[in-house]
Parts: structure tokens; sequence; C-alpha cells
């Protein structure tokens, strides 16, 4: 006995569901709405009174389609690969000295530290 499609109700559904595993699998573009990481980045900002670090979550990029920069007051994270576009700019809780960064990445994982930048100076009474 034939079965007969008009009988299987859920016959559409596990057809999407096949279909876009189908492109998961296969690696298909990103589509426009997708050209940054949206979503799957997430930027934490972490103050002390000597330091600032930033921890951002990073998924499928490499260390070395990562760029930072930074100008005291924000840092820029870009990253470009074959399949995404990454760029964003992340102000800083407080003013840092962009020289004394220190950057790791680890497992899509990054860590950037800078020193405070004290701009303040005292004022000597006379």
């Amino acid at each position: 006995m034939d079965r007969d499609d008009r009988d299987d109700p859920f016959g559409d559904f596990f057809e999407e569901i096949e279909r876009m595993m189908n492109e998961m699998a296969n690696g298909s573009p990103p589509s426009a709405d997708d050209a940054g990481f949206g979503s799957d980045t997430h930027v934490d900002a972490y103050t002390t009174e000597e330091s600032v670090r930033l921890v951002a979550d990073l998924p499928a990029v490499s260390k070395e389609e990562l760029s930072l920069r930074c100008d005291g007051d924000a840092l820029t994270i870009s990253a470009v690969s074959d399949r995404r576009e990454y760029d964003e700019t992340v102000d800083l809780p407080a003013p840092v000295d962009e020289h004394s960064a220190d950057a790791t990445f680890n497992n899509g994982v990054l860590e950037v530290s800078f020193d405070r930048d004290d701009d303040s100076a005292s004022i000597d009474l006379v």
C-alpha cells in the first residue's frame, strides 16, 4: 500500500527542518541580516582602580582574522572571515593607556586588559 502524502500532517514541517539542516551542513553563506556576529557576540567590561578588562565572545573567528584598535576611550574589534565580517566599537568604562594593552584570544574568547589612564594632575598649593 502506497502512502499518500496528504495523510502526513507533519510532512511540510519535517521537510523545512531537513532544508535548514542541509543549509547549515553545507555552509551556505549568511544572509544580509547576518553580516555581523550580532547575537552571537557578547562583550563584558570589568574595572578596578588600576585597570580595565574587556572579555568578548567571538565564535567562529580565528586569531589571524582579528584586528584591535584603541584610542584610549574606545576599543574597536574587527574580524573578517570568508563567512562573516564583524566590526564593533566598545566604549570603555574609563580612560585607558592604549599603549599598555595586553590581549589574548583562546577558543573564541578575546580578553583585552589596559592600565587605567589617570589624566588628572595634582595641583600644589603655594
